[in-house]
C-alpha cells in the first residue's frame, strides 16, 4: 500500500502584509499564485499547502496544529500569547524594510504626555491585551476598547487615546496625532507548531524555507560588482577600498591583468564605482543578487 506523501501546511498573512510576503517567498524560490476568490493559493512546490489567514490569527492556528508553520508578526504572537517555536525573524513590512511599531497616540492638542496621564481615560485599539499589559506595567487604570478599524479617526472625538500600528508615522501625522510612547516593535516571524518542529521531515522543510527567505532578504541589500584591473594596482585598490572585503581575484588571459568579483552593500555602490574607476579599474559591472547565504 502506497503511503501518503508528507505535506507541510503553511499559513501566510492575508491583508496588508500579504503582497510583501508573497514577493519575498518568490525571491526565496516559492512562486505563489493567489486567486481573488480563494484562500488556498497555488504554489510550485508539491510539498507545500498554503492557506491565507489574517495575520492576527496565524499564530493561533499554528499553535493548535491546524497549520504546521506560518509567517506572522511578532505583535500578534504576543497579543495571542501563542506557544509556538520561533524559527526566524525577517525584516520586511508593507512599505519599507523597517520594523512596525505599536504606539500610543493622542491628538496634537491633547494634554496627555505620559502613560500616567491615561488614568481614567478611554483607549481604542486592536491589540487589547498588549495595551492592558502596558497599562499594568505603568500602574494605570484605564478603559481599553477593541477597535474594528478607522482607529485614527476615533482619537479626536470618541476616545482619549489610541494604540495603533505604524511604519513611518506619516498616517498619524496626517491625522494630526502625536506619538506619546511605543508599546512594541514588531517584525515578521516564521513560526512552527511544536509537534511539527519535532517531525524530522517537516523541520528540514521549514529550515530550508527559513534559509532561502533569509538569503533572499539579505540579497536585497547587496549587489555584486566585478571589474578588471592591472595586477600591479590590485593591492592599492584593496587597501584603499575596505568595502571590497574578501573579493574573488582571478587571472585574465591578458598578462598582468586580473578580474575582481565581490559583494557590497547596495547603498554604497554609487560612491564606490567612481572610486574604483579612479583606482584604475576597467570594465566595471554591477549586477543584482537573488540570494546571499552565509
Amino acid at each position: 500500500m502506497k503511503k501518503n506523501k508528507p505535506v507541510l501546511k503553511l499559513g501566510l498573512p492575508k491583508g496588508s502584509l500579504e503582497q510583501a510576503t508573497i514577493e519575498k517567498m518568490a525571491k526565496a524560490g516559492f512562486n505563489i499564485s493567489v486567486s481573488n476568490r480563494s484562500y488556498v493559493p497555488y504554489v510550485d512546490d508539491d510539498d507545500l499547502e498554503i492557506r491565507l489567514i489574517r495575520a492576527q490569527e496565524v499564530s493561533r492556528y499554528v499553535e493548535h496544529g491546524n497549520l504546521d508553520c506560518g509567517i506572522t508578526g511578532h505583535d500578534w504572537i504576543q497579543e495571542n500569547g501563542s506557544n509556538v517555536h520561533e524559527v526566524g525573524e525577517f525584516l520586511f513590512s508593507k512599505v519599507t524594510r523597517q520594523p512596525t511599531r505599536w504606539v500610543l497616540a493622542v491628538p496634537e492638542e491633547s494634554p496627555i504626555r505620559t502613560a500616567g496621564d491615561l488614568e481614567g481615560k478611554r483607549i481604542a485599539t486592536e491589540v487589547v491585551k498588549l495595551t492592558k499589559k502596558y497599562l499594568r506595567k505603568h500602574g494605570v487604570k484605564a478603559e481599553v476598547e477593541f477597535s474594528w478599524g478607522a482607529t485614527e479617526v476615533k482619537a479626536h472625538e470618541l476616545v482619549d487615546a489610541i494604540v495603533e500600528i505604524t511604519e513611518t508615522g506619516s498616517s498619524l501625522r496626517a491625522n494630526k496625532l502625536r506619538i506619546v510612547d511605543t508599546l512594541l516593535i514588531s517584525t515578521p516571524r516564521l513560526i512552527a507548531n511544536h509537534t511539527a518542529w519535532k517531525d524530522p521531515w517537516k523541520r528540514r522543510k521549514i529550515e530550508t524555507m527559513a534559509l532561502l527567505l533569509k538569503g533572499a532578504l539579505e540579497a536585497e541589500t547587496k549587489v555584486g560588482v566585478k571589474m578588471n584591473i592591472e595586477e600591479k594596482n590590485l593591492a592599492k585598490l584593496l587597501n584603499s577600498l575596505p568595502a571590497l572585503r574578501n573579493p574573488t581575484v582571478s587571472n585574465l588571459s591578458q598578462a598582468g591583468w586580473v578580474a575582481v568579483d565581490t559583494v557590497i552593500d547596495k547603498h554604497i555602490v554609487r560612491e564606490l564605482i567612481p572610486q574604483l574607476k579612479g583606482a584604475g579599474a576597467e570594465g566595471i559591472i554591477e549586477y543584482p543578487l537573488n540570494k546571499v547565504v552565509y
